[in-house]
């Protein structure tokens, strides 16, 4: 896969998320970015997260790769060549201290290797890929299962709108939204990422002291 541009991020895009942190559904797609630097491709690996923050929480996602330039009208069939599963790491203890205060999410949401992602297989189309739950398991546990039909704005909803309000292109990949069921991370913690009965990655967790 080429290089990645941009990585944008949906928040509270399932219902159920939304509920069990005690957030309002969102009237319009909630959108912010990740650093590049942020993204780490699952090779089996150990991977670092830093300590001494609070609790890390798992986000589990579908993942869109853009493999050609938005233009209003194309459809999500056109524009994504390739999906793949990631998880968006979240520092719950500081997102909750920067909603208070209103200040920008990245300090809870960009930090070094807070964007794991599988390897990117061809995205089968939108209809399609409807058809099929991804899920996570936490040390053989599934801890989050998700279906795209269960999202508050669909994958055409968000590509119009990230387009239309920061510009979308090759090389650009969206993390959709994460569904029910995130909680915290420890070190040794083992994380594998299911599309259907297919493992698509994994990967073990070292939190940093």
């Amino acid at each position: 896969m080429a290089s990645i541009r941009n990585i944008y991020c949906v928040g509270r895009n399932y219902g159920l998320h939304a509920a069990e942190l005690g957030n309002d559904i969102p009237e319009e797609p909630m959108i912010f970015i990740k650093p590049t630097h942020a993204f780490v491709a699952l090779q089996d690996q150990t991977i670092a997260l830093p300590g001494g923050k609070g609790e890390i929480h798992y986000e589990a996602e579908l993942v869109l790769h853009l493999g050609d330039d938005y233009a209003p009208g194309k459809t999500v069939d056109q524009l994504v060549d390739q999906m793949a599963l990631g998880i968006d790491f979240t520092l719950r203890d500081v997102q909750s201290v920067i909603k208070k205060k209103g200040q920008p999410w990245l300090p809870a949401k960009g930090f070094l290797n807070s964007a794991p992602c599988s390897e990117f297989r061809p995205f089968p189309g939108f209809n399609a890929a409807k058809q099929t739950e991804f899920a996570l398991r936490k040390n053989g546990e599934e801890v989050q299962r998700g279906n795209i039909n269960d999202m508050i704005f669909n994958l055409q909803v968000i590509i119009d709108y990230i387009a239309e309000h920061y510009g979308l292109g090759a090389g650009d990949i969206i993390y959709t939204g994460t569904p029910a069921g995130v909680a915290a991370v420890q070190t040794g913690d083992r994380l594998e990422l299911l599309w259907g009965e297919e493992s698509f990655g994994a990967f073990t967790v070292s939190i940093q002291d």
